[in-house]
């Protein structure tokens, strides 16, 4: 393993503290979720070429074609899902893992989804190494969601849906929160859905934003 550079930890620090200032200052109030952000340490997530980005409020490239999502969504959606710490919560696209390592200091379990096996194997060697014992990976279809335990406290869906996620928000307790980006477009609209505890739901378009899409199915790797 690398040794930091001297000077490295008071730059990373810095590097920190002006992020969580940044994502303050867009909306981000929740001291709970600023404080799981803050116990992340995104360069564990971000590849070497982009390590010295790893503080920057901005999506960066992963493997298979993918991202690791802006610290500032990041912050906005898990800040939406009003996470209680004995919520069971379902994260479809696993991805590099960071928004499912925040989402993990926050709640009871988290059951988390991804349809690269690569992306999956990479997460699972840094929830590894974070000693993160609460989160729970399957490689399969996130358009499925995971029924068999469900029904959960919330659902983060990281990929956008082209329409609005009805299999995964059966899969949603009556009072649960469902975040997701939905749209077909290059601009989709982030919506949050809070269940009414009847069978219903109140949706609230919280801004525009720009996921990858989610597609059904496992991915096809060399």
């Amino acid at each position: 393993m690398r040794r930091p550079a001297k000077g490295e930890p008071r730059e990373r620090e810095t590097q920190l503290a002006r992020l969580v200032l940044g994502l303050r200052t867009q909306g981000v109030s929740d001291p709970a979720v600023l404080a799981a952000i803050e116990k992340t340490p995104r360069d564990l997530f971000t590849p070497d070429l982009f390590k010295d980005r790893s503080w920057e409020d901005s999506a960066l490239p992963i493997a298979c074609g993918q991202t690791i999502s802006q610290p500032y969504i990041v912050g906005l959606m898990t800040q939406a899902l009003t996470l209680e710490p004995r919520a069971r919560v379902l994260e479809i696209g696993t991805g590099s893992g960071y928004q499912t390592a925040v989402l993990a200091r926050l709640s009871r379990l988290v059951y988390t989804v991804e349809r690269y096996r690569t992306l999956m194997r990479e997460a699972e060697a840094r929830f590894e190494a974070l000693q993160l014992t609460n989160v729970i990976t399957r490689f399969g279809d996130g358009f499925l969601g995971w029924a068999e335990q469900a029904p959960f406290d919330r659902i983060l869906v990281t990929a956008a849906a082209p329409e609005e996620p009805k299999t995964l928000l059966d899969q949603l307790k009556p009072s649960g929160v469902l975040v997701a980006p939905v749209g077909k477009g290059p601009v989709q609209k982030l919506i949050r859905y809070a269940g009414d505890g009847a069978g219903g739901f109140a949706k609230e378009v919280l801004c525009d934003v720009r996921f990858v899409p989610l597609l059904q199915g496992v991915a096809r790797e060399p």
